[in-house]
């Protein structure tokens, strides 16, 4: 992980991609560098966190202090570079066209419509969040159904509140016979890996549909229930004496570390821990 506030010498960036989104997303550290004019035919959305980033917009010089956003529709020409002499920290994702039109078909229900973000430059703490938890996630989480649902989450607050486009009027209904349907789907599959649209497809509802109503009906969003109903699982394993390493296999985890850090969060301790505890009580 890149870290500010070390006044690094040269200028860092890593990137990644995730292929079942097929996204780019980048984390950098800019000492000194400066962005030339330029364009690209994807949107960019620049997270600040530390320090200060200054760039050209449409003839217009814009500051980003920490926490800012910044959002540059595909085409744009624009700039980017250090405010001040200790550079800044950013995290970016790069969604494609393919990735807005399908947002914005969750959210409308209109076919090619293509959102554009009407401000650059953004202060919300939601929004900031939001984006920083989903890059997070894209970076350690190799759960489809994680990645999946916050990306959809994030990208779905971001076009309604800040882009062009006309939501659908469609009110919220309590549909609890497809939220059901979906429970029962995630408790028989909860083993295998499971895609947001396998569930949605399930209960005949859009992704962006279900996790609306999933999370009114339930009070927490799908992946987050798979992921409680397999930490469930794996302590019953655990107090039958099977080995962690074969838990978390055997639940649906993709490792014994990926079990680890979910089973941390929701018990409070590692699954050897449990173990331990429950032989010696």
């Amino acid at each position: 992980m890149l870290k500010y506030g070390q006044m690094l010498a040269k200028d860092q960036q890593q990137f990644w991609r995730n292929d079942l989104l097929e996204l780019n997303f980048l984390e950098a550290f800019h000492f000194d560098y400066a962005y030339p004019r330029h364009s690209h035919d994807h949107y960019v959305i620049s997270l600040i966190q530390d320090g200060a980033q200054s760039f050209f917009h449409k003839g217009t010089r814009y500051t980003t202090p920490p926490n800012g956003l910044i959002f540059i529709n595909p085409g744009i020409v624009h700039t980017g570079e250090p405010a001040t002499e200790k550079g800044f920290k950013l995290r970016s994702i790069y969604p494609t066209l393919a990735n807005m039109e399908s947002i914005a078909y969750e959210l409308t229900g209109r076919h090619h419509t293509i959102p554009y973000f009407r401000e650059v430059r953004v202060d919300d703490a939601k929004a900031t969040q939001m984006v920083a938890r989903l890059h997070e996630t894209l970076k350690i989480e190799p759960d489809p159904l994680i990645f999946e649902s916050h990306f959809l989450a994030t990208m779905s607050y971001l076009v309604s509140r800040f882009a062009d486009i006309r939501l659908s009027n469609d009110r919220l209904k309590q549909e609890r016979e497809s939220v059901r349907k979906a429970r029962i789907f995630l408790e028989e599959n909860y083993a295998r890996s499971i895609h947001l649209a396998d569930i949605a497809q399930h209960v005949s509802l859009s992704p962006y549909h279900l996790l609306r109503v999933f999370h009114a009906e339930v009070g927490i969003p799908p992946h987050a229930y798979l992921q409680d109903f397999r930490i469930r699982k794996a302590q019953s394993l655990l107090e039958d004496g099977v080995p962690p390493a074969e838990v978390a296999l055997d639940v649906g985890f993709y490792s014994q570390s990926h079990l680890n850090r979910h089973f941390k969060k929701i018990v409070g301790i590692t699954p050897k821990q449990y173990a331990t505890q429950l032989r010696t009580a």
